[in-house]
C-alpha cells in the first residue's frame, strides 16, 4: 500500500488517474540534441549580446522573457512535444549563457568582441568573476533540489508528470545551465586550458560518467544531473572554439554563422524526434506513484 505522504500533487483529485508524458527518455539522442542545443545557446547568446552589442543587460532581459514565454507553452502542454520541450532547453541555454556574462564579468576590454569598445544600454557587468558566480549558483542549485527533495516528489525525469514538479524541474535547469556556463567560461578564459582543451576536459568528465552507470552504488539521477551540468560547460567551450578569433584559440566561424548552422541542426534533431514520438504509441504514466 502506498504512503499517502508519497504521493504527487495531482493524487489528491485521482488515484486512478493517468497523464501522458511530459518529458523525454533519457537516451543517447537526448544527449546528442542537449549538446547541440546548449552550443547554440552559447554562439546565440554571444551574437545578441556581443556581435549586436546589445549588451548582457538588455540580452539577459530579452533572453529571460523568452524562457518564460517558452516554459508556459511546455506547462500548458498536456504531453510531450519535442519542440516545445528543446525550445526551452534553447532558451535556458541562451538566458544563462548571458545571465552567468552579466554576473561573472565586468565591461573591461577583455570581454568585448573584436573591434567593439562598449556594449548597450545598461550595467554590462557585476564583475564577481567565475568562482563567486559558480558559488552562488550551486547554492541556488542546491537549494532547489533541497526544496525539491522535501516535496517527496521524484527526480527521475520520466516520472514527472505533475505542475510542480515539472516547476522544479525547469527551475534546476534554468540555474544548472547558467552554472555550466560559468564552469565553460573559466575553462576557456581563466584555467589555461584554452577552448579545446576545455572542451577535451569536460569531455573526458562525461566518458567518466559514463563508467560510473555501471557501478551499482551510484545512483543514476546522481549521474544524470552532475552529466547535464556538465554538458553545459562542453556546449559553452565548443561554441567559443567556433566563434572566437584564431589569435584566442578559436576558429573565427563567426558567432551568427555558427548559430546558423547549429540552429538547422537542432531543428532538423527536433522534427526526427517528433516523428519518432508520432510513431510511438503513447504511454500513459499513472498520477498515483511513489516520489522515490
Amino acid at each position: 500500500m502506498q504512503n499517502p505522504e508519497m504521493l504527487t500533487d495531482l493524487d489528491v483529485a485521482s488515484t486512478t488517474k493517468s497523464v501522458m508524458k511530459k518529458l523525454p527518455e533519457v537516451t543517447l539522442a537526448f544527449w546528442i540534441m542537449k549538446i547541440a542545443a546548449t552550443t547554440l545557446g552559447e554562439t546565440a547568446g554571444d551574437l545578441f549580446a556581443q556581435t549586436l552589442k546589445l549588451g548582457y543587460f538588455l540580452t539577459t532581459i530579452a533572453l529571460f522573457t523568452l524562457f518564460v514565454v517558452t516554459l508556459v507553452v511546455q506547462l500548458r502542454s498536456s504531453r510531450y512535444n519535442p519542440f516545445f520541450y528543446w525550445t526551452v532547453i534553447l532558451s535556458t541555454s541562451m538566458a544563462g549563457t548571458t545571465m552567468s556574462d552579466f554576473m561573472n564579468r565586468d565591461v573591461g576590454a577583455k570581454y568585448l568582441s573584436q573591434g567593439a569598445t562598449s556594449l548597450g544600454w545598461g550595467p554590462q557587468g557585476l564583475g564577481m568573476g567565475y568562482p563567486t558566480g559558480a558559488a552562488i549558483l550551486i547554492s541556488i542549485l542546491l537549494v532547489i533540489f533541497a526544496v525539491w527533495k522535501t516535496t517527496g516528489m521524484t527526480f527521475q525525469i520520466r516520472d514527472i508528470v505533475t505542475f510542480r514538479g515539472e516547476a522544479l524541474f525547469w527551475s534546476a535547469i534554468l540555474v544548472s545551465n547558467t552554472l555550466g556556463t560559468s564552469m565553460g567560461d573559466f575553462l576557456s578564459d581563466s584555467s589555461g586550458l584554452g577552448y579545446a582543451g576545455g572542451a577535451l576536459l569536460v569531455t573526458g568528465a562525461l566518458a567518466v560518467l559514463v563508467l560510473l552507470m555501471k557501478v551499482p552504488v551510484v545512483p543514476n539521477v546522481l549521474l544524470f544531473w552532475i552529466a547535464f551540468v556538465l554538458t553545459r560547460p562542453l556546449g559553452a567551450t565548443a561554441g567559443d572554439l567556433l566563434t572566437k578569433p584564431v589569435t584566442k584559440g578559436g576558429l573565427d566561424l563567426g558567432t551568427a554563422g555558427s548559430s546558423a548552422v547549429l540552429l538547422a541542426v537542432l531543428v532538423g534533431l527536433m522534427a526526427y524526434a517528433q516523428a519518432q514520438e508520432r510513431r510511438t504509441p503513447q504511454m500513459t504514466e499513472p498520477v498515483a506513484r511513489r516520489a522515490g
